[in-house]
């Protein structure tokens, strides 16, 4: 995630030409029509037909609320995935979030929350340090939550996903199970389902769950009688020490090792077709003519072979994923996005210690 910081050196002409092009009058593009309801197609009125009489929920009025969601072109353009080809930069991806500003926010929330943390580690075994880095990756400690209308964002992904996506029949499914989920998130926690506000895939609160992790996964920590991830970083941390043990959270267990690879293409490309599903146990590695580190070779368990791009130039960085790794991976299916939660958690840590000194 460390990004590069790169400085242009503009010659005098193309300064003068950028001064120029500021300072000429602006060509009047066409404004985009803004977002249109919806309306009463026949996929949504199934759906809420069918959603409506299993809940016990008035019909008309689910058919209503639904046609009147707004179809949301932004939403849309977010949720495609980069052009084939585009080239990943874990350094550049690492400098979003290993930074002073989040570092001193998160050495902050620690100690805001020093108690809540503990807790969590000691009931569900999830370091602190994770939790930490989750909450910090995904909302910089409840900062950025969202501004989307999460009803608008689910109904647009549920009932007008772009077809142009690889997936685009398994990922509508998905949020039109999404859309189901919030709605009853709503009824069950008095939430007004026309106001909750989160990000443009419909992800919720300082944990960025999506409605069906809330209602599975979501635990009332801050033993207030209700789960609220919108307002309660107690019931964040609580839910998501309790969302990675779920998913089978190792305690005392490392989450990666370093790995030299062989240098034959063929062994390299088999070691990492798996990709982040730990696969290769550390005498499997060393058969193939990998050399893992130390720790990596007292490992018990499977580790997955990993490697992050850094640019479309420069060395990738290798690593070996253990299965506590994998778990994080189950919050967000990446390893850039897993290996930059451990590495800001353990920055927060390590910012905090040196405060205490």
């Amino acid at each position: 995630m460390n990004r590069a910081r790169i400085v242009l050196r503009l010659s005098a002409s193309l300064l003068l030409a950028l001064c120029l092009v500021a300072h000429a009058k602006p060509h009047h593009a066409k404004a985009p029509p803004p977002p249109q309801p919806l309306g009463p197609r026949p996929a949504l009125v199934a759906f809420a037909d069918g959603l409506a009489t299993a809940q016990g929920w008035d019909v008309a009025a689910l058919r209503e609320q639904l046609a009147q969601a707004l179809d949301l072109p932004k939403v849309k353009q977010l949720i495609l995935p980069a052009a084939v080809g585009t080239a990943k930069n874990w350094t550049a991806y690492r400098d979003r979030f290993i930074e002073s500003k989040r570092l001193d926010a998160g050495a902050a929330f620690w100690a805001e929350n020093e108690t809540a943390l503990a807790r969590a580690e000691s009931q569900y075994g999830v370091p602190a340090e994770i939790v930490v880095g989750i909450l910090g990756v995904e909302t910089f400690y409840g900062r950025i939550t969202g501004g989307f209308k999460v009803l608008d964002a689910l109904a647009t992904l549920a009932f007008d996903f772009p077809s142009e996506h690889p997936r685009a029949a398994e990922r509508q499914a998905f949020f039109r199970n999404e859309l189901a989920e919030f709605l009853k998130l709503c009824r069950e926690n008095g939430l007004d389902a026309a106001d909750v506000r989160g990000s443009y895939a419909g992800a919720l609160g300082w944990p960025q769950f999506m409605p069906g992790s809330w209602r599975q996964h979501a635990v009332d920590f801050d033993g207030d009688g209700r789960i609220d991830l919108i307002t309660s970083p107690v019931d964040a941390i609580g839910s998501v020490a309790h969302y990675l043990a779920e998913y089978g959270w190792k305690p005392g267990e490392a989450t990666h090792y370093s790995v030299r690879l062989p240098a034959d293409p063929i062994t390299r490309r088999r070691l990492l077709a798996p990709d982040i599903k730990p696969k290769f146990t550390a005498a499997d590695l060393q058969e193939a003519g990998a050399q893992p580190s130390e720790a990596a070779r007292d490992h018990v368990g499977p580790m997955a072979v990993i490697e992050l791009q850094n640019g479309p130039r420069k060395p990738t960085t290798v690593l070996l994923g253990t299965e506590n790794f994998w778990v994080v991976t189950r919050y967000n299916w990446s390893a850039y996005y897993a290996l930059a939660v451990i590495e800001l958690g353990q920055a927060v840590k390590a910012r905090r210690l040196q405060a205490t000194r």
